[in-house]
């Protein structure tokens, strides 16, 4: 009788535990970073990794702390996991305290290291905007390469092109949030202030991104990157001013009122509303909510490009701006009703029509006054109309949309459309003057410091 019932408690207890399994597939199938992984743990640190410990310790007292107040650090992940490297790595160098060992290290960690235990996040990132910034910006295109070395780096009054200060802007500014190459000496150490850099840092060893910029070493703190502040390094100023916009919108003020009070640790696509009262950046653009899935390619939930010259919805490797809409839209009605959302996307839609219509005067302008020769090519910055229509789209053009965007009314109209038609004006008085004289007028109408 005794092994009946044991029997019996035992085959219930398989057909629940079946159930559980059962259930627990189906409900996290929407939600990948809940599903069950494996993991394999080995507590304690090998003997070399101990070593680094030791050593930095006390030569840099304030990585290891920062290090062991983190989660890498509870999960036994060292300096040695993350900064060890082949010998034939091209970024293999040694620190005085591994002369002598046949331990290789990097000071540079890019995403091709985290994926090794983040593979699907590394694998979003590289498909986004981010991983792209240092290419076009930076490296790639003729005309910001002469903007920051020539212009910038005061060439054009002097300056060698081989003088330090020659690049000092492009390490000091443009490299900090978009990345470049980095190039190394003899050593295999970063030269000509390559490193360290922005989001989209290229490596020696071909891999892109830092990871870091968002999870800053040596905590990597998901509340961290969760915040706001995060972004705002470098999605702030005259030309994207994201985190003011952010702070003049109504989500923005519940955060700086109760912010404190929020859970900023929860799992990936575990944090939900009511851990939060209102989104931050992360919340909108990247963390699981409701039915969508935690992503770090930033592009997935954008539909228009508010960015460049021209607004279009994104498609190819910007992303897909029709089915961006449809999770941005999911996004929004896990805290606001259907007709909130859908004045709001409309309210948008329309300011870039508004923003387009400006921008298509002004191609028309600059195609005519071009065919007739009525524009300086060779020195743009020179030239009166070029760099209102630089201003035109780069700075009040784009804090015009993307306060539309964010729910910045004063961006998207004092510091946004008024001043977008003032410019445009300005354009209009310079094209009439070249087109009716036949000739660039003597001393360009070039704004100094543009419309701030």
């Amino acid at each position: 009788m005794l092994k009946q019932v044991i029997k019996l408690v035992i085959a219930g207890m398989v057909i629940t535990l079946s159930v559980a399994v059962a259930y627990a597939a189906q409900t996290t199938a929407p939600f990948p970073n809940l599903a069950p992984k494996e993991l394999v743990v080995k507590r304690g640190f090998s003997k070399d990794a101990t070593n680094c410990i030791e050593c930095h310790a006390k030569k840099t007292p304030g990585i290891v702390d920062d290090w062991k107040s983190g989660k890498m650090a509870h999960a036994t992940v060292s300096c040695y996991d993350c900064h060890v490297v082949e010998k034939t790595s091209p970024m293999a160098s040694q620190c005085e305290g591994l002369k002598g060992t046949k331990i290789f290290i990097s000071p540079m960690v890019s995403s091709k290291t985290c994926s090794r235990c983040h593979p699907q996040e590394v694998d979003q990132f590289l498909k986004s905007g981010h991983a792209k910034l240092a290419g076009n910006p930076v490296i790639d295109n003729k005309k910001f390469i002469k903007l920051m070395y020539y212009y910038e780096g005061a060439q054009f009054i002097g300056v060698k092109d081989d003088a330090p200060q020659s690049t000092a802007s492009r390490s000091a500014g443009c490299q900090m949030c978009h990345g470049t190459q980095v190039e190394l000496g003899p050593d295999n150490k970063p030269i000509k202030n390559t490193w360290p850099g922005g989001v989209g840092t290229r490596y020696p060893d071909g891999s892109i991104g830092t990871c870091t910029v968002c999870h800053t070493r040596h905590k990597f703190s998901i509340e961290e990157a969760r915040k706001p502040e995060a972004c705002a390094s470098c999605h702030l100023g005259p030309d994207h001013p994201d985190i003011e916009i952010y702070q003049e919108s109504k989500h923005g003020q519940r955060y700086a009122a109760h912010g404190e009070d929020w859970r900023w640790d929860s799992a990936p696509d575990a944090w939900q509303p009511g851990d939060y009262e209102a989104p931050t950046c992360a919340v909108c653009h990247m963390s699981g909510i409701g039915e969508l899935s935690t992503t770090h390619n930033i592009n997935e939930r954008l539909k228009w490009d508010l960015m460049h010259q021209k607004s279009v919805i994104r498609s190819g490797e910007r992303g897909d701006g029709e089915k961006g809409d449809e999770l941005m839209r999911q996004v929004c009605v896990n805290c606001h009703g259907t007709t909130h959302t859908n004045v709001q996307r409309k309210t948008l839609d329309d300011a870039v029509d508004l923003y387009n219509t400006y921008w298509d005067g002004a191609t028309k302008m600059q195609k005519e006054l071009a065919e007739k020769n009525l524009l300086l090519i060779d020195d743009p910055w020179n030239d009166g109309f070029q760099e209102l229509m630089y201003y035109l789209w780069h700075h009040c053009g784009r804090r015009a949309r993307q306060g539309a965007a964010m729910n910045g009314p004063d961006y998207a109209h004092w510091h946004g459309f008024f001043q977008v038609f003032q410019v445009y004006k300005d354009m209009q008085k310079i094209y009439e003057y070249r087109i009716k004289t036949g000739k660039i007028e003597d001393l360009s109408h070039v704004m100094s410091t543009g419309p701030l």
